[in-house]
């Protein structure tokens, strides 16, 4: 029973990492499919919104959560209007750059404000609270784990409503199909592009929220590592689509989950070398991706 109990302890931990790291990975192929940048600052939103989250911690939950998505989406918008979009014609080189550049300036400001108010950050107790267990057919799991398979479900399921029957998503599905021709065609590529920046900051706030209940402490370096693991998660699933990129995330997540579960206490210290030996035996033997099949792959990103 003990060993059951275990085991659907691991599996649901493993599903709601993987749950989360595919919404990372939503936000980070949506501003591929239609900018064709890997946005590596990606990591540093969510920092953001946790740090928000920490400095709010004495408001109320609704208030603090909804600072947060305020916070994560305006810097969203003022990095694609202060640096994207001016930088648009230049080389994909000269823009990933950019991209390290804003991450290590938003990590940069945050451990000023680390020094500077002597402030490592903690979030509200009530929100914290849900990392706290609860007992389901005799076997406890997370309340965390449940919200955030939840909320991943949830906003999946819109996203996919909204970039298919609504004109702003078939506008969006179109840009990142092809960018010039849809210009041509008289899509609005300043506005699709705003608004696939903003769905991008909400999905940063979202897991910046749970994130923040799963690590009640926040750092300048919050989000990081889980953000090089969805980056390779994306490359594995394949980048030409954004159901291909939201599947390699959930399964680079479940993976990490299982595995280290799977491995003992004292041997989890190896589970970034044996997840990334994995990742490199699937890319040898799929380059183009776990989920991409020939050319048909790049027929649609969004």
């Amino acid at each position: 029973m003990i060993v059951a109990a275990l085991d659907f302890q691991t599996v649901s931990d493993a599903v709601a990492t993987g749950a989360v790291y595919a919404l990372m990975a939503v936000g980070i192929g949506l501003v591929f499919g239609v900018l064709r940048l890997v946005n590596f600052s990606y990591g540093q939103l969510i920092m953001a919104g946790a740090y928000t989250l920490a400095f709010t911690s004495g408001w109320p939950v609704w208030a603090s959560v909804s600072t947060c998505f305020a916070v994560v989406i305006a810097i969203s918008l003022a990095m694609e209007l202060t640096v994207f979009r001016p930088l648009r014609g230049q080389s994909p080189a000269v823009m990933l750059v950019t991209t390290f550049a804003i991450a290590f300036l938003l990590q940069a400001v945050a451990l000023i404000v680390d020094l500077r108010n002597d402030f490592i950050g903690e979030v509200a107790t009530s929100i914290s609270a849900l990392n706290e267990a609860i007992t389901v057919g005799g076997v406890e799991i997370r309340k965390v784990t449940i919200v955030a398979i939840g909320a991943a479900i949830v906003a999946l399921v819109l996203l996919a409503l909204l970039l298919t029957r609504t004109t702003i998503g078939l506008h969006t599905r179109a840009a990142a199909a092809d960018f010039r021709t849809a210009r041509l065609l008289g899509v609005r590529v300043n506005r699709v592009i705003m608004f696939t920046v903003v769905l991008s900051g909400v999905l940063a706030a979202a897991v910046a929220v749970i994130l923040t209940v799963q690590v009640p402490l926040v750092s300048p370096d919050f989000a990081l590592h889980d953000t090089i693991i969805v980056l390779v998660g994306v490359v594995v699933g394949g980048l030409d689509r954004l159901w291909t990129a939201t599947l390699g995330g959930f399964a680079i997540g479940f993976a990490s989950g299982m595995i280290n579960g799977a491995l003992p206490t004292d041997n989890t210290v190896y589970l970034p070398s044996v997840l990334f030996g994995i990742v490199i035996l699937v890319l040898l033997l799929r380059p183009a991706g776990l989920f991409s099949w020939g050319r048909r792959a790049s027929a649609e990103r969004v």
